[in-house]
């Protein structure tokens, strides 16, 4: 058995880190197309956009697209503030994946350690009127880090043996 977090393991603590969150009311996941703007969708809304994965050495790079938005009024009078509130909601997300003590506390198994770490300055930019919606938000990307040992011993094939 392995201890390393993988793809599902970091979408599932995205997924719980917004659940967790006071002032997030719905999380989704997956292509942009994918988000669901519909008017029984609760804000402020997080979505996950899978970027890429690098395979480094001895760890796997995801990156992952997320953005922050919540409903603006018609004239447009709380824009400030929903862009001040879910900038805050990313300050939150970030910090927590940088020095987080819930991962340290949320991702533990049996004899695990957490395997999330971040780095690097990240960068989040403002959006207003960026979908067939009245949102304003905020989207950046993040990437995380997971060890990985390339454990070619635990592969799902008949032989690990060169092709010849």
């Amino acid at each position: 058995m392995t201890y390393f977090k993988d793809y599902n393991n970091t979408i599932d603590t995205f997924k719980q880190l917004g659940a967790n969150h006071y002032q997030i009311k719905t999380t989704s996941s997956g292509d942009l197309w994918e988000i669901d703007l519909e008017k029984n969708t609760m804000f402020p809304l997080m979505h996950i956009n899978p970027v890429n994965a690098i395979a480094g050495t001895h760890e796997m790079t995801l990156n992952f697209q997320i953005f922050i938005m919540d409903l603006v009024f018609p004239d447009q009078s709380n824009e400030q503030e929903v862009l001040s509130d879910c900038l805050q909601i990313c300050n939150d997300l970030i910090g927590t994946f940088k020095n987080g003590e819930s991962l340290l506390l949320s991702n533990q198994g049996v004899n695990a350690i957490p395997k999330y770490f971040t780095e690097g300055d990240i960068t989040i930019n403002p959006f207003t009127e960026r979908f067939d919606s009245a949102v304003t938000g905020w989207v950046f990307t993040l990437p995380i880090i997971i060890e990985n040992e390339y454990n070619t011993c635990i592969a799902p094939q008949s032989t690990t043996d060169a092709i010849q």
